[in-house]
């Protein structure tokens, strides 16, 4: 039996890789809280018109594996005349998947905050926009810390799909170094390891943002 070896000379382009990776996850949650945020405000508030197409969008992309989206933006976009590099192309596929997911959160959290909020608001004067904009939402986005914390760590894992694409993100990176070298066990558990120290720190620090901005009696409980 071989012991475990690995050269820690590799570090540097592991590294490297989970830059990649944090990029991705940070540009794709933003662009799918957006977009998820606009779909919820669309289920929630907009009429038949807009509702209905907003179901559709979440329920395709939350029905659909994010690898067949991912490679419907990466390989099928081109033969409409759609270039994009391969870093866009990861972006894009994991922000509309999601904000699908997001969307749901969202909405949940919204329907949370309790009815006689948006009456005592218009009673104020607000119009329905400044009260979904100053009273609704700055609630829902406490409400929704806990689940879209949850999103948030799944799309820091699901990123390493982008490596089908040919970005060196951080398994991307792993998968060249152990084919090189033929340490497959070695290099994985250390990208395995490198994922779970983002996802540590990531779960401590929502759960200090959700202390902090969390409202006696508002919401669920906290993350567990």
């Amino acid at each position: 039996m071989t012991g475990f070896y690995f050269e820690w000379s590799f570090l540097p382009k592991l590294a490297q890789g989970l830059l990649l990776t944090v990029e991705i996850t940070a540009a794709c949650i933003a662009f799918g809280f957006v977009l998820g945020v606009l779909l919820a405000l669309g289920r929630v508030y907009g009429g038949r018109l807009v509702s209905v197409p907003c179901g559709i969008y979440i329920h395709f992309f939350r029905g659909t594996p994010l690898l067949t989206q991912l490679f419907i933006v990466y390989f099928g976009l081109p033969n409409w005349g759609i270039h994009l590099s391969a870093f866009l192309s990861g972006v894009l596929a994991l922000g509309l998947n999601t904000a699908a997911y997001q969307a749901e959160y969202f909405r949940g959290a919204i329907q949370a905050v309790k009815r006689g909020q948006m009456m005592a608001a218009r009673s104020l004067g607000l119009s329905r926009i400044q009260a979904i904009r100053h009273v609704i939402l700055p609630q829902a986005f406490r409400i929704v810390i806990p689940s879209w914390s949850n999103e948030l760590i799944l799309m820091l894992k699901y990123s390493s799909i982008v490596y089908s694409i040919a970005l060196l993100d951080l398994m991307g990176m792993g998968k060249r170094i152990a084919a090189r070298n033929f340490n497959y066990f070695e290099v994985f558990v250390v990208v395995a390891l490198f994922y779970l120290v983002l996802v540590l720190g990531l779960s401590q620090s929502l759960r200090w943002l959700e202390r902090r901005v969390r409202v006696p009696g508002l919401g669920a409980p906290g993350l567990r």
